[in-house]
């Protein structure tokens, strides 16, 4: 690298200097209270974070893989049955998956936005209603990038068959399809509050959103060993509660949740205008979709090339996610693939996230622009010159 400042691909510690005062303050109530599992400022958390959804009731709880684990127990879905996920996501949601005592079936996803398709799902249920004796119970459709999924289209699919629906709203904090908040449509829905996220805490933290008040108590007692009474176990459950420190954190950061969001668009807005005529794919989004730009990603066939460039101009990137699930080597001797999926594949040899956090200067983001444009015209004079 140079010697020129590092643009870093994430800073969630500006986030930190940016509400510096009021989180200090936070904390500070916290440590003064005694109190240090769960109390007022997480029930407070959860109120006001449901209010903002649109929602009913938020269960806190320790991450967002335990967030999509407890909402599928809650749900009842586990050992003998079948859940639907994109292939193209974070190792989390498979994880969690697995952990309820589910089996994962990983389709293909839309090479636009990166989510799973309605024809995905409904190529599976019309096919096989059981994979490996494993009755397909549910789909967890993934707002990846901060882009929503078509959940009209996927609930439609999946009332039809009987599934429930799960969604993965780890990357889409604030995100919308027609005005309506991701996380609003489904049975219930998962968050992730790790410090890269739209709202991030200052260590792991997750939630679940529902309407049902049957399923909040329910998740209430997962989320603590299954207690319905102290120390008395109804079920067996986890020990998975969102800690009062990131609660307190998470709850001033909650007011700027809307301005960051605008922030990361513009962000978007223009690094498109500063791309829009170089040979990569730029993100998109579909109509009456509300992207939250979690991450800003573009593709090339020359990810690697392209990304050691950026480097060299002390720019850094990151890939996510390098390899799909069904070919990580924890899974691709499972067969949890259903089906061949080019466009995952594809798309996972190109991605490439450029820095995006609220905090981004326009002019840091008009350095790496001026660095893509560069490399692209380096580029084409390597090509021009093997051609001669």
């Amino acid at each position: 690298m140079t010697d020129r400042l590092v643009i870093p691909q994430a800073n969630p510690g500006a986030s930190y200097l940016a509400q510096k005062g009021a989180i200090d303050a936070a904390i500070a109530r916290v440590l003064g209270s005694g109190r240090y599992i769960l109390g007022e400022p997480v029930a407070a958390f959860e109120q006001e974070f449901a209010a903002y959804l649109g929602v009913k009731h938020c269960v806190g709880v320790a991450s967002g893989t335990d967030a999509i684990e407890l909402a599928l127990r809650a749900l009842g879905i586990g050992e003998g049955q079948a859940v639907i996920a994109p292939s193209h996501t974070a190792v989390a949601t498979v994880a969690a998956i697995e952990r309820a005592g589910a089996r994962p079936v990983l389709v293909d996803v839309s090479r636009q936005t990166y989510t799973i398709t309605p024809a995905a799902i409904e190529a599976i249920v019309k096919s096989a209603r059981e994979i490996d004796g494993c009755r397909i119970a549910a789909v967890i459709p993934v707002h990846l990038y901060g882009h929503p999924a078509n959940m009209p289209a996927i609930l439609e699919v999946a009332r039809r068959h009987g599934l429930r629906v799960i969604e993965d709203c780890a990357q889409s904090h604030g995100a919308r399809i027609a005005g309506q908040p991701a996380g609003t449509f489904g049975d219930v829905a998962a968050f992730s509050f790790y410090p890269t996220k739209n709202l991030g805490a200052f260590g792991d933290g997750g939630f679940v959103a529902v309407n049902d008040a049957q399923l909040q108590k329910r998740l209430f007692s997962l989320r603590e060993y299954g207690w319905q009474q102290r120390y008395v176990s109804a079920f067996p459950g986890l020990n998975s509660r969102l800690d009062p420190l990131q609660a307190a954190i998470l709850s001033v950061k909650l007011t700027r949740l809307d301005a960051d969001n605008n922030r990361r668009r513009e962000i978007a807005a223009r690094y498109s205008a500063g791309l829009a005529q170089l040979p990569l794919a730029l993100p998109t989004s579909s109509p009456g979709a509300e992207h939250v730009f979690h991450q800003y990603v573009i593709r090339t066939p020359e990810r690697d090339r392209l990304s050691a460039f950026l480097a060299s101009r002390s720019i850094l990137t990151g890939i996510h996610y390098p390899l799909p699930i069904h070919l990580q080597p924890a899974y691709r001797d499972r067969q949890l693939a259903y089906g061949e999926l080019p466009e995952t594949e594809q798309v996972c040899r190109e991605i490439l996230s450029l820095p995006m956090f609220p905090q981004l200067a326009d002019a840091d983001v008009d350095r790496v622009i001026a660095a893509i444009v560069e490399w692209a015209s380096s580029r084409r004079s390597v090509q021009r010159g093997a051609a001669t």
